[in-house]
This record gives structure tokens, sequence and C-alpha cells, in this order.
């Protein structure tokens, strides 16, 4: 930024400005994934409920729960992000690398699964495939915050194992696993939008 002298205001200079711009670009789009990811779990949890009532109730407050958290992150005049992100070099090829990864390690989980005769598994290793994923995002997107997703996550899916090796039903597991996942992301997504 350009020095001040009290009597000159502050003036962003062409670099700060497009800084600025892609902090505020990343923090939107992260919430945007984020969010959406929340609600494909939230669907795939209600999914696996015993009670049709409690599931379509779980997916009708999914869906403003993803609109707001939407909403906050591309209102006018939402808070400028308290730092600006320090992305390193080819960030943006590396996060290709780490998405292609994580989706041929979760089409492997779901294939090796099905293989074994053991489906259940699915949903807590899809959790820990995405929670892993989200240690290197934090470091190539300069989002401190991911961590505690990945770990988050990382719980859930050991929540997940745990049920499956005390004979929960795979219905059971998925709804404990996807809305666990989906209450995960979404934390992350506010504290995305409104925190940055």
């Amino acid at each position: 930024m350009t020095p001040t002298t009290p009597s000159t205001p502050s003036t962003p200079s062409a670099a700060d400005t497009e800084c600025l711009a892609l902090t505020l670009n990343l923090r939107r789009r992260g919430t945007l994934v984020l969010s959406a990811f929340a609600l494909v779990w939230a669907f795939a949890g209600a999914s696996g409920l015993a009670s049709s009532g409690v599931a379509l109730a779980v997916e009708i407050l999914a869906v403003p729960l993803t609109a707001v958290a939407v909403f906050l992150a591309y209102r006018k005049g939402a808070a400028p992000s308290p730092r600006t992100v320090s992305l390193p070099d080819n960030w943006a090829r590396a996060v290709g690398i780490v998405n292609v990864v994580e989706v041929a390690a979760i089409f492997a989980v779901i294939a090796a699964s099905n293989a074994s005769g053991h489906p259940e598994f699915i949903p807590a290793a899809i959790a820990l495939v995405v929670g892993l994923h989200f240690f290197p995002l934090a470091r190539l997107y300069d989002q401190w915050q991911y961590k505690v997703t990945a770990m988050a996550l990382g719980v859930v899916a050991v929540v997940g194992f745990a049920l499956v090796a005390a004979g929960l039903s795979g219905e059971g597991v998925r709804a404990v696993v996807g809305l666990a996942s989906a209450v995960t992301l979404w934390a992350s997504a506010y504290h995305v939008a409104v925190k940055g």
C-alpha cells in the first residue's frame, strides 16, 4: 500500500486492489463450493433416515441454510476480509491436482467398498477422503480454517467407521456421516463467508 501521512488518505495501489479482489473472489467461491457440497451431504444423510417426514424436514431446512451462506458471501457491503491471501506459485494448478486426486480417491473407495461387499463403508471413506483433501487446500488457498474442516471431517469418518464396526445399518451410517459432514461444511462455509 502507498505510505500515508496524517494529511493524506490511504490510496491502495493497483497490486493491492487486485489482491483484495482475488481474496474476495476466493472467499465467495469457497463459500459457494462448501455450501453446495454441504447440501449434497445433507441430502445423502437424509436418505438414510428411517422417518421420511424427518428426512423431508432435513432437506427443506438444508436449502435455506445453503442459500443464506451464499447470500452472506455475495452480499453488497460484506465486511472485507481481515487479511489478504498469500498464495503460493502455481496455486491454481496445484488446486486442480488436489481435486483430481480427491475425485479419483472417491471413485476408488466406492469401487473397493462395493467389490469387497461392504458398501456401508462408503460414506465414512468418502468423508475421510474429502477431509484429507482440505489439508493441502488450507495451504494452497491460505485458509487456516480448512485445517479445522479437515480434522472435523476426519473425526466424522472415524465415527462412521466405528458405527459400521458396531453393526449400525448402512442407512444409519449414511445418516450420521452425511448429516455430520453437512454441518461441518456449512460451518466452514459460514466462517469463510462472514470472517474471510
